[in-house]
């Protein structure tokens, strides 16, 4: 029998809104696109009860996007996924865990764009078979159009096996 729209969906079609990926993988500026064109549009409903709670949102509102990237490989203990959410300004691949009975166990933006008016932010991710992940991010004032390397820095996470993201 089919679900009622009506009817509060559960963890498990909020999981479903995220494909599986095959690892190595890399996030860039432009690989939201890929997903958009790839992935299912995340429901409103799914959106409302799980999404907007870890974005401490109460509601939608017009200038926001959320586009479901992938789940990483299924561990044992813990859940993970990455959505992509665009704002004003401000795009940001987002990863989160979640412990097998849907509560969250960490949240961090792996990589995105950000601008604040002076300075443009991009940060790239490469999340590896082992669950490391590298980013990179570099800045630019626009105000000089120009590139400076040295403002660039590089950092490496990793999700442990019990799902916590940590700093290398």
């Amino acid at each position: 029998m089919a679900k009622q729209i009506t009817d509060k969906p559960s963890f498990e079609d909020f999981l479903n809104c995220f494909p599986p990926v095959e690892l190595p993988f890399t996030l860039g500026e432009d690989t939201h696109m890929l997903f958009s064109k790839e992935n299912d549009p995340i429901p409103g409903a799914v959106v409302a009860e799980y999404i907007l709670p870890l974005e401490g949102e109460e509601e939608m509102d017009e200038v926001t996007e959320y586009i479901a990237c992938f789940a990483l490989p299924t561990a044992k203990n813990y859940h993970a996924v990455v959505y992509w959410k665009a704002g004003l300004l401000n795009y940001e691949y987002k990863l989160f865990t979640f412990d097998t009975k849907g509560y969250l166990i960490a949240e961090k933006v792996i990589a995105g764009t950000t601008y604040d008016g002076m300075e443009l932010t991009q940060t790239m991710a490469v999340i590896q078979e082992n669950l490391l992940i590298y980013l990179v991010s570099g800045q630019s004032q626009l105000v000089k159009e120009e590139y400076t390397a040295a403002t660039s820095t590089a950092n490496r996470l990793q999700i442990t096996e019990d799902g916590k993201i940590v700093e290398l």
